[in-house]
């Protein structure tokens, strides 16, 4: 069974099931502060888990992409990847544990006709703070799940919760067996061996952890799931690797044909990378040096260096991209849409890169060259480091270069350096993940709601051609950017900062009202990518001063917010400002 086919049957089957299809939020979150990227279905649904009342109801069911950055260099095994698709459905205060379990369950066995033999799952172990989930494995054995296929696990294994505090709850999984043989007699779906391979999650939200750590019960019970489309489809077609799948095989098998030398790792990063570069390229990433810039940056950079390696000349990236917008075209439909973009910033970051050889290999040969002076036959493990982090040279360069010269490179110190670079970044990736649900609180849904009465003010001082063009919240402050020509003076800033004050001071009303998306736009409301919005939407309005399409949450009225202080105004690009403000309480 194809991916595709895989994705349409659970849209279909669960739109049967009285869930609305819901379009994929695009990879780059919209005023989300604790991700780089989408990495979960839930993220776009945060205000909704939180009760924000969903424009399509209370049953939705997505396919969501995703980008996970904390293992692009665990990429080039025969599992790991950055880009994946999860498919969700997902209950908004309406169905909970035994409908969720049953429908998991007739989806596994009938539509994609997996034998109930194959199937274990896991629920909670239950602690001190939440009893035992007896209520999950009751629901499994009422489905039809077979006597001693249910696990019970604890926090660890089966409990869901996006950051320190917030809604979280019991989780149960779904594990496929491979057929492998046991690693021993105590083999159960918590191994790591590869017999079983954990295929699906439900998550039941029903608790909320508050900052002292203290559970209640919460007023709205949730339904979140995730299915990994790329596994799920590896285990039908009974393949070893994602990569031996449609989702990747076209492209593997072009890398085979124009290798030199065959690395299967290279391979797999280079066919993984290139899918996960063209998928944000599409949904508007550019190459920079911060965050999701960045990460784009690392991931095409890599597949550069590992092309290299493959010894296939790189005026072959244009052909590699073709082969995948034309083998994932069916599934993603942007790739084709948007070819000229990804082919153009593609190929413009693969000839910064080979400069960036150039200079880092200047580097090199100073830096050998002091060692030699010095009686050296050691390249530094620091200088190693240094052209890495600095110049962005690979290591395996620097050691091909030094061996080159009858040299050696001190790996030891490179590889403990480079260790805590990288738990440097994981620690980063991990707060910004921190957020989640738990951001989700009094101050942040002010600033979300402050950013609307921002750029409304904008269009007054500046004029009305000023738009949004991004945002990013935190408990501590608000940034905002909008299209500007000029630094704004003092002047319009203060402006700017009084007109807010003055609405603050006036008490207006928030409201909010569904409507179809055109009559939405009719009316004048205002939104940063129209296309991405589904068919029905949401527009909140402040008094008469702003109406803008947005999935909330917001204040109920603006007297809430305190004083706004605009802190620091700053070019963020061409003709882009960014305004770093406050509320005072």
């Amino acid at each position: 069974m194809r991916a595709i086919e895989i994705r349409n049957k659970y849209l279909n089957f669960f739109k049967n099931h009285g869930h609305t299809i819901i379009p994929s939020a695009p990879l780059i979150p919209e005023n989300d502060p604790s991700v780089l990227f989408n990495t979960a279905g839930m993220q776009p649904l945060v205000p909704y888990l939180l009760g924000a009342k969903h424009p399509l109801g209370t049953r939705l069911v997505d396919y969501q992409k995703c980008v996970r950055t904390n293992d692009i260099d665990e990429v080039g095994d025969n599992r790991h990847l950055t880009y994946f698709e999860m498919l969700g459905n997902w209950s908004l205060g309406d169905y909970f544990k035994e409908e969720s379990i049953q429908m998991s369950f007739e989806f596994l066995t009938k539509e994609l006709q997996i034998p109930v033999e194959k199937l274990s799952v896991t629920v909670f172990a239950g602690d001190e703070d939440c009893p035992r989930d007896e209520l999950a494995a009751e629901c499994w054995k009422k489905a039809g799940i077979l006597d001693g296929h249910i696990y019970y696990y604890g926090k660890e294994d089966n409990w869901w919760i996006a950051g320190e505090e917030g809604p979280c709850g019991p989780d149960t999984e779904m594990f496929y067996d491979t057929g492998k043989e046991k690693c021993g007699l105590n083999c159960q779906p918590s191994c790591d061996c590869g017999k079983y391979v954990e295929i699906w999650n439900n998550v039941f939200m029903e608790y909320f952890k508050d900052k002292d750590g203290k559970y209640t019960k919460l007023s709205q019970k949730n339904v979140d799931t995730g299915l990994g489309l790329e596994r799920v489809t590896m285990l039908l077609q009974g393949k070893e690797t994602p990569f031996d799948t449609e989702l990747f095989k076209p492209v593997m098998d072009k890398l085979q044909e124009l290798q030199r030398i065959d690395f299967i790792e290279s391979r797999r990063i280079v066919a993984e990378h290139l899918r996960s570069s063209m998928m944000i390229i599409a949904d508007g990433g550019k190459p920079s040096n911060v965050d999701r810039g960045y990460v784009l940056r690392r991931l095409i950079r890599r597949m550069v260096r590992h092309i290299n390696k493959l010894q296939i000349n790189l005026d072959e990236l244009s052909t590699l991209i073709d082969v995948n917008v034309e083998s994932l075209k069916e599934l993603y439909p942007e790739l084709e849409d948007k070819k000229v973009e990804i082919k153009e910033t593609i190929l413009e970051e693969k000839n910064k890169f080979i400069k960036t050889i150039a200079n880092g290999e200047k580097e090199f040969i100073k830096e050998m060259n002091k060692a030699k002076e010095q009686g050296k036959n050691t390249i530094d493990g620091k200088v190693a480091f240094k052209l890495y982090d600095t110049y962005g040279f690979p290591p395996e360069i620097t050691k091909e270069l030094a061996n080159e010269n009858n040299m050696e490179v001190d790996m030891n110190k490179f590889e403990e350096l480079f260790k805590v670079h990288q738990e440097k970044s994981r620690q980063g990736s991990e707060q910004k993940f921190k957020g989640g649900l738990a951001e989700q609180n009094e101050m942040t849904i002010s600033y979300h709601t402050a950013t609307h009465l921002l750029n409304a003010a904008l269009k007054i001082v500046l004029g009305p051609d000023t738009h949004q063009r991004g945002s990013n919240i935190t408990v501590e402050r608000m940034r905002f950017d909008f299209n500007c020509d000029h630094k704004m003076t003092d002047e319009e800033k203060k402006q700017t900062e009084d007109l807010i004050n003055k609405w603050i001071q006036e008490g207006l009303q928030v409201t909010s009202e569904e409507m179809k998306k055109e009559e939405a736009v009719k009316s004048g409301a205002e939104c940063m990518f129209i296309e991405k919005y589904p068919e029905v939407v949401t527009v909140y309005s402040i008094g008469t001063i702003s109406k803008e399409l947005c999935g909330g949450p917001h204040v109920k009225n603006t007297s809430e917010l305190g004083k706004f202080k605009i802190k620091k105004e700053e070019a963020s690009s061409a003709g882009i400002r960014r305004i770093k403000a406050v509320l005072e309480k």
